[in-house]
């Protein structure tokens, strides 16, 4: 029984041996893949216009990135955009708890205008080979004041950032204050950035250690040989930032109300209704996007009706050129001059200007004259017309009417047979039967048009 007892024991004390040791090898396991597993990059590409859609996307992403825990790479190639939305990523920027790096890239890219403050308010700035950075001086249409105030707002803001990065202040405001523009290598070299790096890989194994300020604190940078997870826009975001383009909405403005105006003078055709109003609710989901001036879209919607006072009432073309000079100026301060990157395109302007000219001072002039026309079957230039019976009327026959064969019938009280050739006069029209009677008179031959 001991010997027994003995070996129970031993069994016993084997099994948890094998399970420690099987613990252990587990723990060391679990330990080795979470120090081998790879850190995780958002990345988040500022490419074309900044626009509220690129600045959604990129709160987004910043949102994501703090969630899971991961470094941020925001890649700029962009001539420009809106300021409220520019200003949107960078507070997003100044507000992350994770490391966020700017860069510039791949080569051929560009940070110009607002791609230039949100580089130089970057935690980590860099550039790739054969980019360039600047040209941020707002440009204005609507004189020496306005031009003034906004370019010094824009300086004193890109100044505060760069002070606040540990950049170079005084370039960063001779960018906007004389549209500065200078390659990569002379970025770095007058510290607009931090760093030159050709690819992806190169900027995190660069940055790998390197400590970077957040909103949480100080963090160091693991990021070499990161996995880089994109994010996209969403479909309805993709599709309106392609739409995002000051000439469409103002093209699609003007179509809009031209579908609507065609419909109005030729109702029940329903296509060009329904494809005006979808052009013209799709230039306002655009419109309410971009720096628009009430005024200006006042003068566009004073065009069209102006067109149709025109069309409705015949004022010699006066009301049409009022209509044209109205959408010239409208189109020409459409967007708020300040915004550099949102104007109407002249040639497009002057192009919709002479085209809407020719349509409503003749073609569409010309179709209203046919239509206004009096047509020779109107019933107001049949009534008490005269001709002749070709076929008896029993009361139903048929006559002839201004050489027009129509199907006729005799009042009540009428004759009941009207032989052929009985000449009579047009009494009612109800719809394409003439209700005739005879005409009672001495004199021979017919004594009016009668048939021709």
């Amino acid at each position: 029984m001991r010997v027994a007892r003995g070996w129970w024991l031993a069994l016993v004390a084997a099994a948890f041996v094998a399970t420690g040791v099987g613990v252990i090898g587990a723990g060391g396991s679990a330990a080795a893949q979470t120090e081998t597993t790879k850190p995780t990059v958002r990345e988040i590409a500022i490419t074309g216009p900044v626009d509220p859609f690129i600045a959604r996307m990129a709160k987004r992403g910043i949102r994501d990135a703090q969630s899971s825990d991961a470094a941020i790479l925001i890649r700029i190639d962009t001539p420009g955009g809106l300021d409220s939305s520019m200003r949107g990523i960078i507070k997003s920027i100044q507000q992350s708890r994770v490391p966020v790096i700017c860069w510039v890239g791949p080569s051929g890219s560009r940070a110009a205008s607002a791609g230039t403050f949100i580089l130089v308010g970057c935690p980590v700035a860099a550039m790739a080979p054969g980019t360039n950075v600047g040209a941020a001086h707002p440009v204005g249409l609507t004189g020496d004041v306005l031009s003034d105030k906004v370019t010094n707002d824009a300086a004193a803001y890109i100044r505060s950032l760069a002070q606040q990065r540990g950049r170079n202040a005084d370039w960063a405001e001779t960018a906007v204050r004389n549209s500065a523009s200078i390659p990569a290598e002379e970025a770095l070299q007058i510290s607009v950035i931090d760093l030159i790096a050709r690819d992806v890989d190169t900027l995190f194994t660069a940055l790998d250690g390197r400590a970077v300020d957040t909103a949480a604190g100080s963090v160091t940078l693991r990021v070499a040989g990161a996995s880089v997870h994109k994010v996209n826009l969403t479909f309805g975001e993709a599709v309106l930032h392609s739409l995002f383009d000051p000439n469409l909405a103002f093209l699609f403005f003007v179509l809009g109300m031209a579908g609507l105006i065609l419909e109005v003078l030729h109702p029940g055709i329903s296509v060009p209704g329904v494809v005006g109003l979808l052009l013209l609710v799709t230039s306002f989901v655009i419109l309410g996007t971009l720096p628009v001036n009430i005024g200006g879209l006042l003068l566009l919607a004073a065009a069209f009706v102006f067109f149709v006072i025109d069309l409705k009432v015949p004022g010699h073309g006066l009301p049409t050129a009022a209509g044209i000079a109205c959408l010239v100026v409208g189109g020409l301060y459409l967007y708020d001059a300040s915004v550099p990157s949102a104007r109407v395109s002249r040639g497009l302007l002057f192009g919709m200007a002479f085209a809407l000219a020719a349509v409503f001072f003749f073609v569409v002039r010309v179709a209203i004259r046919a239509r206004r026309a009096p047509l020779w079957n109107d019933k107001r230039r049949l009534l008490g017309v005269e001709g002749a019976v070709v076929e008896d009327l029993d009361p139903v026959g048929r006559v002839s009417i201004r050489g027009e064969s129509w199907r006729a019938v005799l009042p009540e009280g009428a004759p009941a047979n009207v032989p052929t050739g009985t000449r009579v006069r047009v009494r009612e029209m109800k719809g394409l039967t003439l209700e005739v009677e005879p005409v009672v008179d001495d004199r021979p031959g017919p004594s009016k048009v009668g048939e021709i």
